[in-house]
């Protein structure tokens, strides 16, 4: 597929549906996350997250949706073609090469369970894995 510039729509709609997937996967996995950090950190069910803490989460996204396009968009000039396997094979290199190698970092640091790390990085493969699908399925 020729991919001519990057669709704003898209961007914003993979947003929007990543935000969602966060809901979910964390009001699934809020009591386990919980647990393994020790209630240490504020969550929903400590009654502990702000409005301004959603509009940050959905900024993150937001960027992050807008600069996968760009990556997309940079690999389809490249010569490889926007496919939905090409896409989602991008996303999971990102994850393992950035996202996952930096979230198990810092979370080593500050002496995180493990399990944290593996709730919160499946989290973000979901995330970038939804961009992909809607970036592709909404391509220009």
């Amino acid at each position: 597929m020729h991919v001519t510039g990057i669709s704003y729509t898209a961007v914003l709609v993979a947003a929007v549906a990543s935000f969602i997937f966060g809901g979910i996967w964390y009001g699934i996995f809020a009591r386990q996350r919980m647990s393994a950090a020790n209630g240490a950190e504020r969550g929903p069910r400590a009654g502990g997250l702000t409005p301004m803490q959603f509009v940050i989460t959905f900024i993150a996204q937001l960027v992050m949706a807008w600069m996968l396009a760009g990556i997309l968009l940079h690999v389809t000039r490249g010569g490889i073609p926007l496919t939905m396997r090409n896409a989602l094979i991008s996303a999971i290199l990102i994850w393992v090469g950035f996202v996952m190698t930096s979230l198990a970092a810092s979370n080593a640091l500050q002496g995180t369970r493990f399990s944290v790390t593996l709730i919160d990085g499946g989290h973000w493969l979901g995330v970038l894995l939804i961009h992909s699908a809607v970036l592709v399925a909404m391509a220009t």
